[in-house]
């Protein structure tokens, strides 16, 4: 998947399940230590999220919500992986 220099690939997954998959230009979610907005390019970062909700702004501009109780998120070389 080619990506704009204004976005990042995101992955919002669960055991069998995938939420989210594509393109995105932020993601806010509910880190252990406060919340948490990724950009593309943030700098490699590993947190473990709380019950809360994880906010996306996809390529497009639309926004996705997904209420999560717990979970981990991984940014490196403009990716970020949140495993619920």
């Amino acid at each position: 998947m080619a990506e704009h220099a204004n976005t990042f690939h995101l992955v919002v997954a669960s055991v069998g399940e995938t939420r989210f998959d594509g393109a995105a230009l932020s993601v806010t979610v509910p880190g252990a230590a406060g919340e948490l907005t990724l950009l593309p390019h943030h700098e490699p970062l590993v947190t473990t999220l709380k019950s809360g909700t994880i906010t996306v702004k996809d390529s497009l501009g639309e926004i996705k919500q997904f209420a999560i109780e717990s979970g981990v998120i991984e940014c490196s070389g403009n990716k970020v992986v949140v495993l619920l």
